[in-house]
């Protein structure tokens, strides 16, 4: 199918308020489709307003999801499925997608969307910052000097620069990152699960380790940067943490559950992980009680895609998905095939 051919503008329900894009822009959206905004902020009330709404209305024909998605997780068939058999599009504004149920989306000939870039770069700067606060010790400074102290007792800290930066899971966050690194003057190897073309290893100025294990026993700083799937669950955990060097340094801007916690933190506990900035957690808000508690970890409550130009971008490529639909029958990047 070419194209979308509809007696009247396609109906898109928009659970989250879109606060970034232009009002012009907007407007634009408005000229080809029908938008109507969910008053829902929790699961509960999004399985009661999605029937009355389709009901009083009529079938709806694209779901975007741009509000946080734990209230409302697991965004599966039990959530949405008063939208079929008529939706054809859901799109997120999120990079990362496990909180959906793709293969449910699949099997009712729905395309599934995440962003690919809206969030990429502002998530890779959170993933040098905590690499730079990590190798710097800031945490433990800042709390020295609000303390009313100075030094008092802080070792000198590691200089980046000349440090091997490997980072697991190479998409559009990793590529950024790479990019960011040569300013620290940082190496940068990879692994991922398909090589790059030498085109994009050469403006990446990375190199490929055809195995983690490779990676892990190289690296001075690692970056987790795939996404969570059944195969990146605990990716990283006890094994792993004896392949890398004694005092590395790990940074995870990714999903938390990638990362076995209890063995990170017997890796902490051991001089194994020197310290580690983290962004993502398991059971995220009630994070693991020895996080806040200890000095050989940088905090942020999953702020990488968090500012204003990312959210900008992320809400306009979940537009662009349901209008390319619209126009040509696909939409523009989707995660699935239907």
């Amino acid at each position: 199918m070419s194209s979308v051919t509809l007696n009247k503008k396609p109906r898109v329900a928009v659970l989250g308020d879109v606060k970034y894009v232009s009002d012009e822009y907007l407007e634009g959206v408005k000229a080809e489709l029908d938008v109507e905004f969910l008053q829902s902020s929790n699961r509960q009330q999004l399985q009661e307003e999605l029937p009355r709404l389709i009901a009083q209305s009529g079938p709806i024909d694209a779901f975007i999801s741009i509000t946080d998605t734990p209230p409302f997780k697991p965004l599966n068939g039990e959530l949405l499925s008063a939208l079929t058999p008529h939706c054809r599009v859901i799109a997120s504004a999120w990079a990362g997608y496990n909180e959906f149920d793709v293969s449910w989306m699949t099997s009712q000939g729905i395309w599934f969307c995440n962003t690919v870039d809206a969030v990429a770069e502002a998530t890779a700067d959170m993933a040098i910052f905590l690499t730079l606060a990590v190798v710097r010790n800031a945490y433990v400074a800042e709390k020295r000097i609000r303390e009313g102290k100075w030094y008092d007792g802080i070792v000198p800290t590691r200089d980046p620069t000349g440090m091997t930066l490997g980072i697991v899971g190479m998409g559009s966050i990793g590529r950024y990152l790479s990019v960011k690194a040569q300013t620290f003057k940082m190496k940068v190897k990879y692994y991922n699960r398909t090589r790059l073309s030498s085109e994009i290893e050469e403006a990446c100025h990375a190199e490929y380790c055809s195995s983690l294990e490779e990676l892990l026993s190289q690296a001075d700083v690692v970056s987790i940067n795939c996404p969570l799937t059944p195969a990146t669950r605990n990716l990283i955990s006890h094994a792993e943490f004896k392949m890398m060097k004694d005092g590395v340094f790990l940074i995870n801007t990714a999903r938390g559950p990638i990362v076995d916690e209890e063995a990170l933190i017997e890796a902490l506990e051991s001089g194994k992980v020197e310290r580690a900035g983290l962004d993502v957690f398991n059971n995220e808000p009630n994070i693991n009680p020895y996080f806040r508690t200890c000095d050989k970890v940088v905090l942020q409550p999953h702020m990488g895609g968090w500012t204003e130009e990312a959210i900008r971008r992320a809400e306009k490529e979940c537009f662009e998905n349901v209008l390319r639909w619209k126009r040509e029958g696909r939409p523009a990047a989707p995660v699935n095939e239907v």
